[in-house]
């Protein structure tokens, strides 16, 4: 039987855990080859591979931070030379340093720009040179680029911001040559770096209208139709997945 992404090729950043995870398992469910990268957890990144393997998928995975702009270029590049070619680019890869803004650090603010929204332009930079008409970008940017939720998440918020005017650019940019963009806005998902049961847990939950957590594969389902022929003219969307937090 076909599937909707058979003989695609996908690159999904920052993939060897939660939300990015789930989105390369539901792209080689869906038929795509996957490469994807991983910056400090080579074991988990083996273990998503090995688990798109043994269900007939093909999988690769890279160690590039997403914060090293020559690192963010080769992955692209390394996942071109493995399959062939560059179809889908799933700009997942972030980070979160929360801290009160008088105690921010300079640092820490370079870091989140760096990995949050610098690695998007670089990766997309790099992997038009290969995509062709049909190509997909989708970025997992959050609900926090509309609201902010809590204290401590001014500069998480803003690169989420970012991310959200970005894809809107990029939609422009590209759209004339059949490639599509995207952005998918997250709330609360039940992952390592947000677990449903944290400290902060109650008081996410407390804001969406289902009463709990996301599961990634609900973000990861929304990735492979926006990756899909069926959503061919879906670009420049921002399309929230939260359970009804925004509404």
């Amino acid at each position: 039987m076909t599937r909707p992404l058979d003989n695609k090729v996908a690159l999904v950043t920052g993939a060897s855990r939660g939300i990015g995870a789930a989105i390369a398992k539901k792209l080689a469910e869906d038929g795509a080859s996957v490469a994807i990268t991983y910056s400090a957890s080579p074991g988990k990144a083996d273990d998503v591979v090995a688990a798109i393997k043994a269900t007939g998928g093909k999988a690769i995975a890279i160690k590039a931070d997403a914060g090293d702009e020559a690192a963010v270029r080769k992955a692209v590049n390394d996942t071109v030379a493995a399959f062939g070619g560059l179809d889908i680019l799933v700009n997942n890869a972030g980070i979160a340093i929360n801290a009160d803004i008088a105690a921010y650090t300079t640092d820490d603010f370079d870091r989140m720009v760096n990995v949050n929204i610098k690695s998007i332009f670089v990766a997309v930079n790099e992997a038009v040179k290969h995509m062709k008409s049909g190509g997909r970008v989708i970025n997992i940017g959050s609900v926090m680029s509309e609201t902010s939720i809590f204290p401590t998440a001014s500069i998480y918020t803003m690169t989420k911001a970012a991310v959200a005017g970005l894809t809107r650019g990029l939609a422009r940019d590209l759209g004339a040559r059949g490639i599509t963009v995207n952005n998918v806005q997250p709330g609360p998902v039940d992952t390592d770096m947000n677990p449903s049961d944290g400290p902060s847990s109650d008081m996410q939950r407390g804001t969406i209208p289902l009463g709990r957590f996301g599961e990634g594969a609900e973000i990861g389902a929304v990735v492979s139709f926006l990756a899909s022929p069926a959503a061919s003219f879906v670009n420049g969307a921002q399309i929230r997945v939260d359970g009804g937090a925004t509404a």
